[in-house]
């Protein structure tokens, strides 16, 4: 229900991996299950064409549009070498691929509509190739491609994972930028997300974790972030090993007021100690630097 009475403290707690208290009691509204879902995956040359197939189904496809993924092809080709059983939804490679998923009440009308989206980006040439289906079976298919990526990487060697928030235009340029960067200490740069709300999932495998590797990449990827003005966790938390990097997407005048309301609501600080925020800093030391 609608509720514009004070602080919202709900999405506080939600917010707060753990930090500030411990939630005993949650409240949930189940949307109704769709009655019509259907998946297409789609190869394309290049990402800015990711993005203008992403503008096309905003546009086209509208309220039954549910999801909108991109991987590069260096996702889906570790997927099909570390995992048997999977298997490649288009027959030749491509650049990128992006999954789109439509839900909805009426199969036939929201077929057709899906169709005729198909059919419109065909006609342009935003797409090499694709396949649709609303079968159960190959929806979930071609769902496991997208969903089993960070399995299939943690197959592949030591991995560096990064979950971050940027505009949409610079996904790619940031994977991109990495793979320069790292160079030979890497196996493999992938990325891969969502593009709804410019979500990226950086991922960097090697041979092993080494202070070579990590330091080409920490905090040049926090950098580059923080640069965009963008979130170095989107999705994930801070944590633990993130804490001391909040500065990266957070101004010292908000990290100072959520420390304040840490301190007053867990004055002790024993509510998942170490994670979210840095360590506070001492008067004496602060007056220092």
């Amino acid at each position: 229900r609608k509720d514009n009475t004070g602080y919202d403290l709900k999405q506080l707690f939600i917010g707060a991996e753990g930090s500030l208290g411990v939630v005993t009691g949650v409240s949930l509204l189940a949307p109704p299950r769709p009655k019509s879902v259907q998946v297409a995956f789609v190869g394309v040359k290049s990402y800015a064409t990711v993005r203008e197939v992403f503008s096309a189904a905003k546009r086209d496809l509208g309220e039954i549009l549910s999801a909108c993924e991109f991987m590069d092809s260096t996702a889906l080709r570790l997927v099909l070498r570390h995992l048997p059983g999977t298997h490649a939804p288009l027959a030749d490679e491509h650049p990128f691929y992006v999954l789109l998923e439509a839900s909805g009440a009426n199969a036939d009308h929201d077929e057709e509509k899906m169709t005729a989206f198909l059919e419109a980006l065909m006609t342009r040439a935003l797409i090499d190739d694709g396949v649709c289906t609303r079968e159960p079976s190959k929806v979930a298919a071609i769902w496991a491609v997208r969903e089993r990526i960070a399995e299939a990487l943690n197959k592949d060697g030591a991995v560096y994972k990064y979950d971050v928030s940027i505009p949409l235009p610079r996904l790619s340029d940031l994977v991109d930028d990495s793979r320069a960067r790292v160079g030979a200490l890497a196996r493999h740069t992938v990325g891969y997300g969502h593009l709804g709300d410019g979500n990226l999932h950086l991922n960097i495998t090697a041979d092993a974790f080494t202070p070579e590797l990590t330091g080409a990449i920490e905090p040049f990827v926090y950098e580059w972030v923080g640069a965009e003005s963008g979130s170095i966790s989107a999705e994930h938390g801070l944590g633990l090993m993130k804490a001391a990097h909040i500065h990266y997407s957070k101004s010292s005048g908000m990290v100072d007021v959520m420390q304040g309301i840490k301190g007053l609501l867990d004055p002790n600080g024993i509510m998942n100690p170490g994670k979210v925020l840095p360590a506070p800093v001492a008067a004496g030391d602060r007056a220092a630097a």
